[in-house]
């Protein structure tokens, strides 16, 4: 990839199709969405809350809508899209498992990634300092966080299963490489999963 990409969307990249047909979802200032434009060939379509994201992402010549995850994915139809792309937002929306409703129906298939809020550091700070964590990873005080679901890996696993979501693949981070599976739940600071129904 030309510009270095965040672990998580690194995997991300390596595992969509050239010449999909994607749709990013919280894309941010679309730089997933570049590199997989000018690396794979893929037709790709942002939805991104922040205006500043969105002004970023058109400048970089790409399609992107400002919108609202939890209100606008309604509009979109049933798949429109081979993979559907939720990076770092799962934890941010209200009603997420709406959310993942809408990426599973859009997309053939559907990447979500998020923080694994069950990651031993966390652990150990609220146990040894009582306070919610602020790490490297997840830096905004509990007062100014996005992140209003505080999902774990485990959590996500029995929702999934619980839905009769189908997991394709799955990979897990440790200070930005890749760790096992085992014990994931424990040991790693982000998940990344390709599901279908």
């Amino acid at each position: 990839m030309s510009e270095a990409l965040r672990p998580d969307l690194a995997i991300i990249a390596r595992h969509v199709a050239r010449g999909a047909r994607v749709l990013d979802i919280g894309c941010g200032d679309g730089q997933l969405m570049a590199a997989l434009r000018d690396e794979a060939g893929v037709d790709a379509r942002g939805l991104e809350i922040d205006p500043a994201n969105v002004a970023s992402a058109v400048a970089r010549g790409l399609a992107v809508v400002q919108g609202d995850a939890d209100v606008d994915l309604a509009g979109y139809p049933d798949k429109g899209f081979d993979y559907a792309i939720l990076s770092q937002t799962l934890q941010t929306a209200r009603a997420p498992d709406q959310v993942l409703d809408h990426l599973l129906r859009i997309g053939n298939r559907a990447f979500v990634s998020f923080p694994n809020f069950a990651h031993w550091r966390v652990r150990l700070s609220l146990l040894w300092g009582g306070r919610m964590p602020v790490t490297k990873l997840l830096p905004e005080q509990w007062y100014d966080t996005p992140n209003i679901h505080h999902v774990t890996i485990d959590d996500f696993r029995a929702f999934v299963r619980q839905r009769r979501i189908t997991v394709e693949g799955s990979w897990f981070l440790s200070r930005g490489r890749p760790t096992s599976a085992a014990a994931a739940n424990f040991r790693a600071e982000h998940a990344v999963f390709l599901l279908r129904r």
